[in-house]
C-alpha cells in the first residue's frame, strides 16, 4: 500500500511538472520541464587578452566595433566587470586561433578583456608595465566563476598569445600566470623538473627543431612540423616564452625554454 500511495504521489508531481513547463507557441506546445542528462557547456576555453588602450577607448571599441570580448575588466580601483556579450552568444575575440588542433575558437571560448596599455617586443628583457594587484585579483574571481560554471579544464586558460602566436602577444610577459595557476586557474609546470632538464639541456646540448616542434604541438599550440627552426617556430617559442618564462622573450630556443616546454604537462595541474 504505502508503495502504491509513493507511486501516486511521484504521478502527481510529474503531471504539475508537466504542466508547469507548458507554454502554448501558435501552432505547437513547448515543454521544457524536462531536463537530458546528456549534456554539457558548448564553451571549453576562456582566452585572456589586453585592450592595448584606456578604459573609454577599450569600450568604444569593443561595443562599436567588429570585435568584441564576453567581458572586460577595467583598471578602475575597485576595477569593474563590464559584461559586454552574453555567455551564450559569440563574442568576436579570438580570430584565426588554434588549440590543441580545435581552430576558429570563438564559437567555444570566452573571451576576457582587460585595460592594460600593451607591450612591445625589446631586447632589454622590459616585459611592460605590470597589472594592479585588484585587477588581477578580479581576473582571477571572474575566471574561476566561469571555469567553473562551464568546467574548462586548466590547459583552456590561456592567453591570445597562445592560441594566435603567430598574430598576437597579449596578455604580454607581465600578465602573471603563475598567481593564476596558484588560484587554481590555468596549467604550470613542474619547477623541479625544469630546473633538472634545463642543466641536462646545458650539458648535452639543445634538441633539433623536430623537437621543438613537437613538443610545443604537444602542450596544444598550433605549428607545423617542418624540422626546421624557421620564423613562424620562433614566433611560438616566443609565445610559450610569454606565459611560462615572461622575462625573457626572445623567440630563441635554450636551455632554460626547453626544460620548462619538457616539464609542462599535456593536461594541465594547477600549483593549488
Amino acid at each position: 500500500m504505502m508503495i502504491l500511495i509513493q507511486l501516486r504521489r511521484f504521478a502527481f508531481f510529474l503531471i504539475l511538472a508537466i504542466l508547469a513547463g507548458c507554454a502554448s507557441r501558435g501552432p505547437y506546445e513547448l515543454n521544457d520541464s524536462m531536463k537530458s542528462t546528456g549534456q554539457n557547456s558548448r564553451v571549453e576555453m576562456i582566452v585572456l587578452h589586453y585592450t592595448a588602450s584606456s578604459k573609454p577607448t577599450a569600450l568604444m571599441v569593443l561595443t562599436n566595433r567588429d570585435v568584441s570580448a564576453h567581458y572586460l575588466v577595467t583598471d578602475d580601483n575597485p576595477p569593474v566587470v563590464y559584461r559586454l556579450v552574453d555567455e551564450t552568444r559569440n563574442a568576436w575575440h579570438a580570430g584565426e586561433s588554434s588549440w590543441y588542433g580545435r581552430t576558429y575558437l570563438n564559437q567555444r571560448s570566452i573571451g576576457i578583456e582587460i585595460v592594460h596599455p600593451g607591450w612591445e617586443r625589446n631586447n632589454s628583457g622590459n616585459m611592460g608595465a605590470p597589472y594592479p594587484a585588484n585587477q588581477i585579483n578580479a581576473v582571477i574571481a571572474l575566471t574561476k566563476e566561469i571555469a567553473k560554471r562551464h568546467d574548462i579544464r586548466p590547459e583552456n586558460i590561456v592567453g591570445h598569445s597562445d592560441v594566435a602566436p603567430l598574430r598576437k602577444q597579449d596578455p604580454g610577459p607581465s600578465f602573471p600566470w603563475k598567481q593564476l595557476a596558484q588560484a587554481g586557474l590555468g596549467r604550470w609546470y613542474d619547477e623541479s623538473a625544469a630546473t633538472k632538464y634545463e642543466a641536462d639541456f646545458n650539458k648535452k646540448g639543445l634538441p633539433d627543431a623536430k623537437w621543438w616542434q613537437g613538443q610545443l604541438k604537444r602542450v596544444g599550440y598550433q605549428i607545423t612540423e617542418t624540422g626546421i627552426m624557421d620564423a613562424n617556430t620562433r614566433h611560438v617559442i616566443a609565445a610559450f616564452q610569454m606565459h611560462y618564462r615572461p622575462d625573457a622573450v626572445t623567440g630563441k630556443p635554450d636551455a632554460q625554454t626547453a626544460g620548462r616546454l619538457l616539464a609542462l604537462p599535456t593536461t594541465g595541474t594547477s600549483l593549488r
